[in-house]
Formats: C-alpha cells, structure tokens, sequence
C-alpha cells in the first residue's frame, strides 16, 4: 500500500495539480497559497469527521508531535515557491527541483535515520545524482528555486515520517497552524474571499482536494517505505511535470535536462531491479 500512496501522490503532483493552478493565473501566489489552506483545511476537517473512527488518535500528545509547526511551515513555504514558479512560466525550473528532492531524501533518510543501501542502490542513487549534476553544471547558475523546492520538501518528508501521526490528523494539524495567517491576510488581500466569477470560485475550491489528497497519500505512503524508495519514486511527479510543460504547455527543453532524464531513468530501472531481486529472495524457502 505503500507504493500505491506514493504513485498516487506523484501522479497527482506532475499532472493535475499543475494543470489545475495554471487555470488560475488570474490570482498572485500568495492569494493562492493562502485559498488552498484554508479550503485544505475544510476538506480535510470533514474527512476527519467523516473518517474519525478509522483514525489513529494522536492523544496524548508527545514531544515529537510539536514538530508538526515546523512540518506545516516548511510546505507553506514549498507550495509558495511552486505557485510562483507555476505563475511565472517556470514549470522546468520546478521539475527540476522535484529531481534534486529524492537525492536530498535519500541523504537525510542516510544521515538522520541511518537507512542503508545495498551496492545496486548506491549505484543508482550516484547515476541520478550524476544525472542532476550534468544539468547543474551546464546551466551554468545555481537554480536557487528549484533547490529551495528540494530542501524544503525533502525536510517535510523527514518530519512527517518521524512524527508518527495519522496522515489525515496530521494534515489538518497543518491546516489549522497555517489558517489565522491565512485568513489574516485574505481578511486586507484586495482579492475577495470568494470570487463573484463561477469558474474561478470553484477552481478555488477544488484546490482543498488536490492540495489534501496527495498529501494525505505522500504522509501515509511516508509512514510504511523507507525515505530513499520514497525519494527516488518521486522521480515520477517530475517527469510528469517536465513532459507536460513541453507538450502542453510549450517550454524549450535543453540538452542537459535530456540527459539527465535519460541519467535518472536508468537509476530508476536499477533501484528498481534491487528491489525485485531483494523481494524474491525474501520470499526463497
């Protein structure tokens, strides 16, 4: 189930919630950013509702749960870079950081949890990491952008993985510390809550659901794989997200990005094959 959560997370982040934010150029980021929490936090209110007597109770509350403040002020400060990102045109620069995120993972899941790769990992993680170099380097900048994208997503994924609360509960411990800010600041925004126009109203409602959903899946898919299969899955969602910012919506690729994608592909098939080998000889008599 594991795998399952975190494909479904990684489909929704590299095709439907670009698409959908895109749909809502008309709003700053911040405007955006400050709607999906609060819609976030409504939607996800009413799953706990729903959903309360499958929820694994938080209480009492340990130590560790505290560190839920910090987990919801590094995804508010992630989701803002996407939206200016996804506002500004920049859907490669984006993708990009999604790729450098799972090497980020990997290290912290080595460094913080003292997971442990076999030789076939170690590969795999040096090619992809090989693979965003090439990119790094022959852009000839430091893409201060898409780094911050992997740093702060890389530490949520720590966080949600070590503090051990429900997916759904924790989502909504989130939402509630980001609300006040965000109703603070739509309460003086220019924008109105509620736009008068239909189809941007409830485009801003749907953003509760494809900001909730993925999250849910990624915290619960957090809890049951090791943070480097998490990192290195996440592949997914940028390939999703570089394909559609060239088909779709007409972006140049440069050479560099080809082969680093090629680079990380390979990567893929190799971790991709250890853990076929791993799982069978688990299951050898």
């Amino acid at each position: 189930m594991g795998f399952v959560y975190a494909l479904a997370a990684y489909l929704s982040w590299g095709l439907v919630v670009p698409v959908h934010f895109r749909l809502l150029g008309q709003f700053t980021p911040a405007y955006i950013l400050a709607e999906r929490i609060i819609w976030s936090g409504l939607f996800v209110g009413a799953l706990v509702l729903v959903w309360r007597a499958r929820l694994r109770n938080p209480f009492p509350l340990r130590p560790r749960h505290a560190l839920l403040v910090a987990s919801a002020l590094l995804i508010a400060v992630n989701w803002l870079l996407y939206l200016q990102a996804v506002k500004a045109g920049h859907l490669l620069d984006a993708s990009l950081g999604y790729y450098i995120n799972p090497l980020v993972s990997v290290g912290l899941g080595r460094l913080v949890l003292g997971e442990r790769l076999r030789p076939l990992q170690l590969v795999a993680v040096a090619i992809a990491a090989s693979g965003v170099g090439v990119a790094v380097v022959w852009a000839g900048d430091l893409p201060l952008i898409s780094l911050s994208l992997a740093l702060t997503f890389a530490l949520y994924g720590l966080i949600r993985k070590v503090v051990g609360v429900d997916p759904t509960l924790g989502l909504l411990a989130e939402t509630l510390i980001l609300a006040p800010f965000c109703a603070a600041w739509l309460w003086q925004a220019p924008e109105p809550f509620l736009p008068p126009e239909p189809r941007a109203l409830v485009l801003l409602l749907l953003t509760g659901i494809t900001t909730a959903l993925p999250l849910i899946w990624f915290a619960a898919a957090a809890e049951r794989l090791r943070l480097a299969t998490l990192g290195l899955m996440q592949y997914i969602a940028p390939t999703c997200l570089l394909i559609l910012s060239v088909l779709v919506f007409g972006e140049r690729v440069e050479p560099q990005r080809i082969v680093m994608l090629a680079l990380i592909w390979l990567a893929l098939v190799l971790y991709g094959l250890d853990a076929v080998r791993t799982g069978r000889a688990a299951h050898r008599p």
